[in-house]
């Protein structure tokens, strides 16, 4: 991507220039055209000639005292439509001796064609004028083409250390001085950056900009587009940026350049926009750091339906996140779906108050084998989404203890006590206890954790001695021979119920803190 600079040049508008000091000293006075006052001045040009408009090349401001075309309306006419043609951003006639007054042919061409028309009443050095303006574009041209260039050296630095999509655009924020969000083609909400306030209203009201999101800029909305090698893929947008619109094209420009670049530096390694987006909303609703509340214009902006829905959070055991995605696409279920931060990967779906969520739930674990879905109760309200997330990731980290013989969706009923001891593994006075109940096996860091592994599954099993022999391949009378060498070593009875539960909860806590 590339901008040329004099296309983007900054400029100053109509309105602007006519309330600077040195140009007020020629009282100026609109007498058409007021309602194009902001118009853009690329430039002031002094010209006379009747044909002016041959020398242009659009945007300027023209300066003339009309001494070429008194006494001849036809003449004057045309001046204007000349300049018309030319898109000249307004014309400025000093009245004096060709004109004492505003000529009204110049007025009425100049109103039919929405051209500005100022008159200055005063005599007014045209040099000062055109000094003045000419000075200001300079420096406004200057001080855009640094500001980008400082963005590109740091951005490009950013790129160079390795820094992720989320400081560019904090970088970009910190420029802009305004929130920005980075979509996709459908609209959907990548990335932001910005004071938080400013980019939830952004957030909140995005149905809305984002059906005007292809449409013409305004009000400091800039957009530039996102795409390489003839494939668009996404957009930029400084929203709400209140300097010259210009410098903010530079900005945005400058800013999708180095997004276009950071990920094709990423390539395919890096998770892609999509999933990272998704992982900062689930990762933000599983921790409850930041109120479902405030999530909820997150969630909208990157298309999740939310509005009179269930919601069902599951978190997959040995899932693939892509897998898991193109899952709920071939079911045709609306979700979210990221990897968490314990390798886990959590699910967000969101189903139509008439659907039933059991069924589907069910349907989504059956199309993935080999892989534990833990389920959390379905919610009908927002608020109440980031406990269900933290119940199926508890749910979910108790089965990964090492439970037999689960259903395919398994809740929170299914966990029993090992959720339990999940839930009070960090507990000193559980961890002291599985240590002393324990010790005979974990003081031997040799033979003791094969001889845990045989007490794992034996008390799994419910003490089911030809199960445990078989998942062990091992003989029933050596299989003795290792229960009864873990029943010295520990000082406890096995075939003694209350013994036995002892050492299981034990094993649990010891498994749980190691987990």
């Amino acid at each position: 991507m590339t901008t040329t600079l004099d296309h983007l040049e900054p400029a100053l508008s109509v309105r602007q220039v006519l309330t600077l000091e040195r140009v007020l000293a020629g009282e100026p006075e609109v007498v058409a055209g007021a309602a194009q006052l902001d118009r853009a001045v690329r430039w002031v040009h002094v010209a006379e000639a009747p044909d002016v408009g041959v020398m242009l090349t659009g945007g300027e401001m023209v300066l003339t005292t009309g001494v070429l075309l008194a006494g001849d309306e036809g003449a004057q006419a045309e001046y204007i439509q000349s300049l018309h043609r030319a898109e000249a951003a307004a014309v400025v006639l000093g009245l004096g001796r060709a004109f004492p007054a505003p000529p009204d042919v110049m007025r009425r061409a100049a109103e039919r064609c929405g051209l500005p028309m100022v008159v200055l009443h005063r005599p007014f050095p045209f040099a000062v004028l055109t000094e003045e303006v000419q000075s200001r574009l300079v420096r406004r041209k200057f001080a855009a083409v640094s500001l980008s260039e400082a963005v590109r050296t740091s951005l490009t630095g950013l790129i160079t250390a390795g820094a992720p999509l989320q400081r560019l655009l904090d970088d970009v924020a910190r420029h802009s001085a305004c929130p920005v969000v980075v979509t996709n083609l459908a609209h959907r909400v990548l990335a932001t950056a910005g004071e938080r306030p400013a980019v939830d209203d952004v957030l909140r009201d995005w149905e809305r900009i984002a059906r005007q999101a292809g449409g013409s800029e305004g009000d400091g909305w800039i957009r530039a587009e996102l795409g390489g090698r003839g494939e668009r893929w996404g957009q930029i947008l400084l929203c709400g940026y209140r300097g010259d619109t210009a410098t903010g094209r530079l900005l945005a420009d400058r800013a999708a350049e180095a997004l276009v670049l950071h990920r094709m530096l990423a390539g395919n390694s890096a998770h892609t926009w999509e999933e990272q987006s998704a992982q900062s909303l689930l990762t933000d609703l599983v921790s409850g750091v930041v109120p479902a509340r405030q999530l909820l214009p997150r969630a909208r902006a990157a298309g999740l339906p939310v509005n009179r829905r269930t919601f069902v959070p599951l978190v997959v055991r040995d899932g693939d996140p892509a897998e898991l995605d193109r899952v709920l696409r071939l079911l045709g279920l609306s979700g979210i779906v990221a990897e968490l931060a314990d390798g886990a990967t959590a699910v967000l779906l969101s189903l139509a108050r008439d659907q039933d969520a059991s069924v589907l739930t069910a349907n989504f674990a059956a199309r993935l084998p080999q892989t534990v879905v833990a389920a959390a109760d379905p919610r009908t309200a927002w608020d109440d989404v980031p406990a269900g997330m933290r119940e199926a990731q508890h749910v979910a980290d108790a089965v990964a203890s090492g439970a037999l013989d689960l259903p395919a969706v398994v809740r929170l009923k299914d966990v029993h006590l090992r959720g339990l001891i999940r839930l009070l593994r960090d507990d000193p006075q559980v961890q002291s206890f599985a240590e002393r109940e324990l010790d005979g096996l974990l003081c031997d860091s040799g033979t003791g954790e094969g001889l845990l592994a045989v007490l794992r599954t034996y008390l799994a099993t419910g003490r089911n001695k030809s199960r445990t022999a078989q998942l062990h391949h091992v003989s029933r009378p050596a299989l003795y021979r290792r229960l009864e060498a873990i029943q010295g070593r520990l000082g406890v009875d096995l075939d003694d119920f209350e013994q036995a539960a002892s050492v299981h909860i034990a094993l649990l806590a010891h498994d749980a803190q190691q987990g």
